[in-house]
């Protein structure tokens, strides 16, 4: 379940304020690399849930 483009348009990374883009079941930070998994439609933003570039999901 893809996030919502309203509520996309309004989020950020957590870790560096890059934009986000919606992959389905993550999204990824187009600044940093970082995805943040996606759970029923929403997003886990959780620093400890991130998923950083070189990490298996």
């Amino acid at each position: 379940m893809a996030v919502r483009k309203e509520l996309l348009a309004i989020m950020a990374c957590p870790g560096c304020k890059g934009s986000l883009a919606d992959e389905g079941q993550t999204l990824l930070c187009e600044e940093c690399g970082v995805r943040y998994p996606v759970s029923d439609g929403i997003p886990v933003m959780l620093p400890e849930a991130a998923i950083r570039p070189g990490e298996a999901e």
